[in-house]
């Protein structure tokens, strides 16, 4: 009897152990405390974005963050800080250009990852200089955002779908570009006419049943109408991660006073630590 129960016993810290193992194996992410003296976050990285993720933690095991300002602040939109140049900067010194050397390629998760309120997220350049929407190799801003009604959600899937059309537009115009270079150096008016409204009709056919895949999604409605966030940035800066502790923290940093180029009067000091 007692050699029977010694193996039972065996048995059940076995099956603890794999199940404690398998349960671990099934913990996704990264978790990581910023702090300021507004108080905590705690915001998770994402494993969906293993290039952003990977840098980040980089960055913070190196002591990048510590003592790094947030250094633009914009109420009901976001702070952005990880400014190299914003360490001991005097106030009089215009921040946000500063950097480590080298950018990260876009990792869009779109939609299951979008810009709700505590969405962790990469600064870049504009599309101008960096039509890849490469992200700054150490710059990260944190969604405040406002919530959205049911009339602004539709102006934003609208918005979401010109911008797509347009996209296709200049991609047409450069599998088109002999052409239309052609007709400008004929001076032909009447030909790049004609041809625009052809490129145009080409779009409204290709977008006519695409319509829904434009719509949000439940679930990300439900979000930007109850906790809000500033949809418009959607697919077109990395989401890497999101707050799960300390939404107030937002708040509290947004609404402090700022000078001209959204700089805080009052200088707020990060430092980031991983903790699991």
């Amino acid at each position: 009897m007692k050699k029977i129960l010694i193996v039972t016993l065996t048995l059940l810290l076995v099956v603890m152990s794999v199940n404690a193992a398998e349960k671990k194996s099934q913990q996704k992410g990264v978790v990581v405390e910023l702090k300021t003296e507004f108080g905590t976050m705690k915001i998770l990285l994402y494993d969906e974005t293993p290039q952003h993720r990977d840098n980040f933690l980089k960055l913070i095991n190196q002591g990048f963050y510590d003592s790094l300002l947030f250094h633009r602040v914009i109420k009901d939109f976001m702070i952005q800080g990880g400014d190299p140049d914003s360490k001991n900067a005097p106030a009089s010194k215009q921040l946000g250009a500063g950097d480590v050397g080298y950018t990260i390629p876009a990792e869009f998760v779109f939609p299951k990852y979008f810009h709700k309120k505590g969405a962790l997220a990469a600064a870049r350049q504009g599309d101008q200089v960096n039509p890849e929407k490469r992200s700054s190799g150490c710059q990260f801003y944190i969604v405040q955002g406002k919530k959205l009604n049911d009339a602004e959600i539709k102006q934003m899937e609208m918005r979401m779908m010109g911008k797509a059309k347009e996209t296709r537009f200049y991609e047409i115009a450069r599998e088109k570009s002999e052409e239309i270079q052609k007709l400008r150096n004929a001076n032909d008016q009447a030909g790049l006419r004609k041809l625009n409204d052809e490129v145009i009709a080409q779009l409204e056919k290709e977008f006519e049943s695409k319509a829904a895949d434009y719509q949000m999604p439940a679930e990300m409605k439900e979000a930007y109408k109850t906790i809000g966030g500033t949809p418009f940035l959607d697919n077109d800066y990395t989401v890497f991660g999101e707050v799960i502790e300390g939404l107030e923290v937002i708040d509290a940093i947004a609404g402090v006073e700022t000078r001209p180029g959204d700089r805080p009067v009052k200088d707020i000091k990060m430092s980031i630590k991983v903790v699991k």
